[in-house]
């Protein structure tokens, strides 16, 4: 189907998504939305397997770029040059929106001309089984409908920004970020930076299809997420002024708390005295009782034994966040800037125009130079 004059453009970025695309754009398919009022837009990001053919039985406009990935900051830019509405949505190949997801999304923008960009959240009927996958989605839905409202950031699994906003603000920051990274994150802060309103809706709901391993969870949100996150922070000179999501003081604490607890084993196991234990299960006793509300929430959807399984994990959360915030200090401090890959800013200083694009610097953003 051919759209044109679309209010809304939903963009798909995808690398070896052949498996989860079905489900993905089958649903957007089925939304309640009238297909004349949005397009669609898959980006095949180098893919080796089918993505572009199944793509292409729901695709209004198919992008494709060939070679090796360049990761989804860059092929969501590349599905904002082909887009035409005046809503821009962004959606992982492997989240499955609800049928009113597009529909929630043009009502948030429709009475608010200073609203510039929306995100929504997973729901809580996670699609993987398995007590790490659905821990960890179910942890995103939690954290999203405690901080719904006015936010500091953005979420492009699935988030709607303006397009004359984008245009603004600058799209994603595909200089820096050639995996997926805190892409959504940077763009958020530059676009509150042009003075837009940014609302996390989390009745605006997806199923996420994505399965988690152990080492994925720590990978991503140590090496993926929490570094380059902190190293943002404090690039920008905005650490302790960011307040959303787990940068909430009681985050904070937990953080810390948890930290107490392991200092407390190694306190007893160097010094041989098991009364420094005390200090590991105050720690530990302080988080189970400020998270309540939490593990109330995963007793009432996925049971107790859930519930009670899944607190080792959580307790990991809170130590991955404290290395992710030393690390990030660390290179902050003795590294300086995350830098792109050499090629990158070779092919990009010296201005050579080619399809696909190079990598470009972002138009405004923190990594410019001063």
């Amino acid at each position: 189907m051919s759209v044109e004059h679309p209010l809304m453009s939903v963009i798909v970025p995808a690398f070896n998504g052949a498996r989860v695309l079905p489900r993905a754009l089958g649903a957007l398919a089925a939304s309640d939305l009238p297909r004349d009022c949005w397009e669609l837009i898959v980006v095949d990001d180098g893919s080796t397997d089918d993505t572009a053919q199944v793509a292409a039985r729901w695709a209004d406009t198919l992008v494709r770029i060939p070679g090796s990935p360049h990761g989804p900051a860059y092929a969501r830019n590349r599905g904002v040059e082909a887009a035409r509405g005046e809503i821009v949505v962004f959606v992982d190949a492997d989240v499955v929106v609800h049928a009113d997801t597009l529909r929630r999304f043009a009502w948030a923008f429709a009475p608010d001309p200073a609203l510039g960009a929306v995100f929504g959240s997973y729901d809580d009927r996670p699609s993987a089984p398995g007590l790490v996958s659905r821990y960890r989605n179910l942890l995103h839905h939690w954290h999203h409908h405690q901080n719904a409202g006015e936010a500091e950031t953005f979420w492009a699994g699935c988030g709607a920004v303006r397009r004359s906003v984008l245009d603004a603000a600058g799209t994603f920051d595909e200089w820096h970020y050639r995996k997926p990274s805190i892409e959504d994150i940077e763009l958020g802060h530059r676009i509150r930076a042009t003075g837009a309103r940014i609302l996390l809706r989390p009745e605006i709901q997806c199923t996420h299809l994505k399965r988690w391993t152990l080492w994925g969870v720590i990978r991503t949100d140590v090496l993926d997420r929490g570094v380059p996150w902190m190293r943002l922070l404090l690039q920008e000179g905005k650490l302790g002024q960011r307040s959303s999501l787990n940068l909430r003081r009681i985050e904070k604490i937990n953080t810390a708390m948890v930290g107490l607890a392991g200092l407390g084993i190694l306190l007893a196991a160097g010094l041989r005295d098991p009364r420094w234990l005390g200090v590991t299960l105050a720690g530990i006793a302080f988080v189970a009782l400020a998270n309540r509300p939490f593990y109330r929430f995963l007793g009432r959807v996925a049971g107790r034994g859930f519930a009670l399984a899944a607190f080792p994990l959580h307790l990991m959360y809170y130590v991955l966040n404290g290395i992710c915030a030393s690390s990030g200090w660390v290179l902050h401090h003795l590294v300086g800037e995350p830098a792109p890959e050499a090629a990158v800013q070779a092919w990009a200083e010296v201005g050579v125009r080619r399809w696909p694009p190079v990598p470009a610097r972002t138009a405004s953003g923190p990594w410019l130079p001063q």
